[in-house]
């Protein structure tokens, strides 16, 4: 009975906190939508038995959604003076959120001790004496194959567009002659002055 109302919570709280990062209209929060939606995934996944997808759900998502948060406060004009004077007012919001997290995985472990939900066997049939781990990587490179090397052929088109969109052309230099760098000697690039004091140089 646990284990049911466990995956409708989980999964509630992922469709509802999946909307409002792409709803909110503050990209902070947006983050933190995100970052809700993460660990309610991972709750799904350790329901289901999928106990490495939901530590690498926790570790590698949410840990990089920090380098992500960093990005963010960077590239956008942020004021910080508003974000340190709205700390105080959110406060009580933000401990509520980090008690409700800290309870979901509390209910999460005790829904995976009570049995779990035997959905693996339904979705991805593996033999059960197989570890987790050898389980997911037999799955991905066998019955999977063409679906993992479509993501990644996605995930390179995606590096690709961001390499493009992120080049900046510079304009008003003179264009670069490598040749004539490569080909000039010391003589010519170093010109030896006897400035007198006090004159200064003339370039």
């Amino acid at each position: 009975m646990i284990e049911t109302i466990a995956f409708y919570m989980f999964a509630t709280l992922v469709i509802a906190a999946g909307a409002l990062t792409v709803l909110v209209r503050n990209p902070v929060h947006s983050v933190l939508w995100l970052i809700v939606a993460f660990f309610n995934a991972a709750g799904l996944m350790v329901l289901v038995g999928a106990e490495f997808i939901a530590m690498l759900l926790v570790i590698v998502y949410v840990g990089a959604i920090a380098v992500l948060f960093l990005f963010v406060v960077m590239m956008l004009d942020i004021d910080f003076a508003a974000l340190r004077a709205g700390f105080v007012r959110y406060l009580p919001l933000g401990a509520l959120l980090a008690l409700v997290l800290a309870a979901e995985m509390v209910f999460a472990i005790a829904a995976w001790q009570a049995g779990g939900i035997d959905m693996g066997a339904r979705i991805a049939p593996t033999p059960a004496d197989k570890p987790n781990i050898e389980a997911v990587g037999a799955l991905l490179y066998t019955h999977y194959l063409f679906v993992f090397e479509a993501a990644g052929l996605v995930l390179l088109v995606a590096l690709i567009g961001a390499v493009v969109l992120t080049q900046r052309k510079r304009g008003g230099g003179r264009p670069q002659n490598v040749a004539q760098q490569v080909a000039r000697r010391p003589g010519d690039a170093v010109r030896n002055i006897d400035a007198p004091v006090g004159e200064g140089v003339e370039l």
